[in-house]
């Protein structure tokens, strides 16, 4: 594929992202991830969750994934093109529509859009946990290693760099 017909992917991949990713970045990373790896071939799932990771463990947006797939797939024009792609069309959707979201703010449609939204947003959110993790559980060691930071996350007040500076340890010393 040449350059500019993968720029062109790129463009048109997260240009419909950035519209579908109602609740965040992060409700529309199963289907990154499928069109990433499975549809375009451009990575494997470890490789996808691997920058994830990176993505995650970087200060800035939680979305710079999409910017490092653009890295990974066409260098630093596949990066420009995919992270200006995931962000204009949501940026510029919101800019549009948001005087009138503030008008109607006290109409019942909003409030029950926004009751109906919730749910959708916490099962994406969800999907992509679990895509996340069928892409990395690829042994009985990375499983309990998941079940364990789940488990912690969800029943402490553990800040997640120790999970994370921990998991990095045992992956260090062999153990993963």
């Amino acid at each position: 594929m040449s350059e500019m017909a993968t720029l062109g992917s790129l463009a048109g991949l997260y240009g419909e992202l950035s519209l579908l990713a109602v609740g965040g970045g992060n409700t529309v990373l199963p289907e990154m991830k499928r069109q990433v790896v499975d549809v375009q071939g451009w990575m494997t799932g470890p490789e996808f969750a691997a920058l994830y990771a990176l993505a995650q463990a970087s200060p800035g947006p939680n979305m710079l994934v999409s910017t490092l797939v653009g890295w990974r797939v066409a260098g630093l024009p596949g990066a420009l093109v995919a992270t200006l792609s995931l962000c204009a069309p949501s940026c510029l959707l919101t800019f549009f529509t948001a005087s009138a979201w503030y008008r109607f703010r006290h109409a019942q449609w909003r409030r029950t859009i926004q009751r109906g939204l919730v749910p959708m947003t916490v099962g994406l959110l969800m999907a992509g946990a679990a895509v996340l993790c069928e892409a990395t559980v690829v042994n009985w060691q990375n499983a309990a290693v998941t079940l364990v930071v789940a488990a912690a996350l969800l029943f402490s007040r553990l800040n997640p760099l120790w999970l994370m500076a921990a998991a990095a340890s045992l992956g260090l010393c062999g153990l993963l």
